[in-house]
């Protein structure tokens, strides 16, 4: 494929292009050249795409999303959300292990990955950290490694257990592993149903308090250290969370960790309508929570944003709030979310840092847009709108509360695997 990109505006603080309006020659798979657009350097090629002045970015990496293939492909399988994740600006994806079977084995990562070879992203899979997601026994962690999974985890269930925690932080060390934390210390938040506070109480559910996740990162920070791992803890979700993480990155303690794009856009008022969409885990937390974790992304203590995608189906969604399973759909909308609900000083430099940069750099997926690099980009606007609908949903699942709604920040395009996707 031979591509001219045109009037694009470069931000990648890591590139000498950043904030310079380019056009940029792609050619098998390649960035064959760069220049400024006022240079009109190149001759006319069959295939040109007018950014029109958007944004461009390396491409978005997401660090973690429920694909929920094999064994739940009513929810979701690969081949839908890979589709909802190039529409949503994603080139790369990471697969949780939380499927039937659990994705634990050197087989499991290798039917990932075969599965994934034709779809339109590329698909990462994690492997879980313990046999079956029961938090008793360590799973062939290198085994998994070899086979290409680039980081280990139970998903949505904490390893409650320290001293697997800190088998599994010792072992990964020997071959540069990735240990990824689920904080919630299950004896306090277990029958919870949303955030602990005046909203629970207003409304007569029992609550999940924010020290059940602040523990279990406390001690999964002192195992860090005892071990002198690397630990990543996914999702955090309260004030408490990003000032422990915060000084223990001033200390020295090798910890990354990512934020939730529903945790910073909705807070738990959203559940007053008792709309089960909203029921998540972790739990929507209060506005203190929500200006805590935008600080964090805007200060570095939080190193990305996830979609944390999790498809469900109108029986696990459309029942009353109490029995209604967690998760909300993501891939599709998460950019339009973010460029509506972020506060002011949070700049496109920012937002790229979050979803491309350093989420490539935690997976070893570095990338910047260079000559000679690989053609992996995003192409966004955040001024232009569009229509969330039922009829241009892509996953298999409807659970989202915007659905049907009219969205600010588009997706135009993504450029990934030798081929050029653009939105309509």
């Amino acid at each position: 494929m031979k591509l001219l990109l045109t009037n694009a505006n470069i931000v990648d603080a890591q590139s000498s292009f950043h904030n310079k309006k380019c056009d940029i020659l792609i050619n098998n798979g390649l960035i064959e050249d760069i220049q400024l657009s006022s240079k009109k350097a190149f001759p006319i090629i069959s295939k040109t795409f007018d950014c029109k002045g958007a944004s461009l970015s390396p491409g978005w990496a997401d660090m973690r999303a429920a694909l929920r293939e094999p064994g739940f492909e009513f929810k979701e399988d690969l081949d839908s959300a890979a589709k909802a994740a190039v529409a949503g600006g994603y080139t790369h994806i990471t697969c949780l292990p939380s499927t039937q079977p659990t994705l634990q084995t050197k087989a499991d990562i290798e039917f990932v990955y075969r599965k994934a070879e034709n779809l339109p992203v590329h698909i990462l899979p994690y492997g879980a950290l313990s046999k079956n997601r029961e938090g008793l026994d360590m799973n062939e962690l290198y085994d998994m490694h070899k086979a290409g999974a680039v980081a280990y985890t139970d998903a949505n269930k904490p390893v409650t257990d320290s001293g697997l925690m800190l088998r599994a932080l010792q072992y990964s060390k020997i071959f540069g592993g990735l240990v990824m934390s689920h904080a919630d210390d299950v004896s306090l938040s277990a029958g919870g149903r949303m955030h602990e506070g005046p909203m629970s109480t207003s409304l007569g559910l029992k609550g999940i308090p924010p020290i059940a996740e602040e523990l279990m990162v406390v001690r999964d920070l002192e195992l860090t250290k005892y071990a002198d791992g690397k630990i990543h803890i996914a999702h955090i979700s309260t004030k408490g969370s990003v000032e422990l993480i915060r000084k223990a990155k001033k200390q020295g303690v090798r910890v990354t960790c990512d934020v939730a794009v529903a945790n910073l856009c909705y807070t738990d008022e959203q559940l007053s309508s008792f709309d089960s969409n909203y029921k998540l885990t972790p739990p929507l937390r209060s506005k203190s929570d929500q200006k805590a974790l935008w600080d964090g992304l805007m200060d570095g203590t939080i190193d990305c944003i996830v979609s944390d995608h999790h498809p469900e189906d109108a029986e696990h969604k459309q029942v009353e709030y109490e029995y209604a399973a967690q998760g909300m759909i993501m891939l599709q909308t998460a950019y339009s979310l973010l460029n509506q609900y972020s506060p002011k000083g949070f700049t496109e430099e920012m937002l790229v840092n979050v979803l491309a940069i350093r989420p490539r750099n935690i997976l070893n997926q570095p990338l910047t847009i260079s000559k000679g690099s690989k053609a992996e980009l995003t192409i966004f606007d955040a001024k232009q709108t569009w229509n969330y609908s039922d009829s241009n949903n892509l996953s298999r699942s409807k659970n989202s509360p915007i659905l049907n709604t009219t969205l600010t920040g588009k997706v135009l395009g993504v450029v990934t695997k030798y081929q050029f996707f653009k939105n309509s």
